[in-house]
């Protein structure tokens, strides 16, 4: 079976906004880190996804200098970098060309925000055929505030794990992932 890592919008424009303070997981990028050399380690390719919002003026602008993969991160020749305007990874991209050419049928999913663009690229993934992979241990989000009332992160990434699992994805541990 040919694998994927999907990694979703680790990218500098997020650490670049205030309220990264208050991520769920800080250290994201070594987490992706760890996914990408066992991924490599087992044949599996890594494809690295950037969101942007061109002429925004916003840090997801990329004019404002912050889209681009966070610096830590380490990146192999010949791995995709892929820049999406929607929230999944394949509306916008040609994120499915080249799964399709690689003859992929699983994908892991990893990245910055957990309930947004990760989890959408996953239902999106699921949808289209592909054998899911959720590793929420390699995913950050930020509290969300609606009509005054405040999810933690705790709280989003549960429901995340309850909406996904067993319908869209298989929610992994990184220990399991990378095993």
């Amino acid at each position: 079976m040919n694998s994927a890592l999907l990694v979703i919008d680790v990218q500098e424009s997020f650490r670049a906004r205030a309220s990264w303070a208050n991520s769920s997981t800080p250290d994201v990028a070594d987490r992706v880190n760890q996914l990408a050399e066992a991924t490599r380690a087992k044949g599996g390719q890594v494809i690295w996804v950037l969101h942007i919002e061109p002429g925004t003026g916003t840090v997801f602008d990329p004019e404002s200098g912050h889209v681009r993969l966070m610096d830590e991160l380490i990146v192999k020749d010949g791995e995709p970098v892929l820049r999406k305007t929607a929230h999944n990874a394949f509306t916008t991209t040609n994120l499915q060309q080249l799964l399709v050419s690689h003859g992929v049928t699983e994908v892991t999913v990893c990245g910055i925000r957990t309930e947004q663009c990760c989890e959408t690229t996953a239902r999106v993934a699921s949808d289209l055929g592909y054998r899911v992979n959720f590793v929420t241990e390699a995913t950050a989000t930020e509290p969300i505030e609606r009509n005054g009332v405040t999810l933690s992160t705790s709280d989003i990434i549960a429901r995340t794990e309850f909406v996904l699992d067993g319908r869209f994805a298989t929610i992994q541990t990184l220990a399991e992932a990378i095993a």
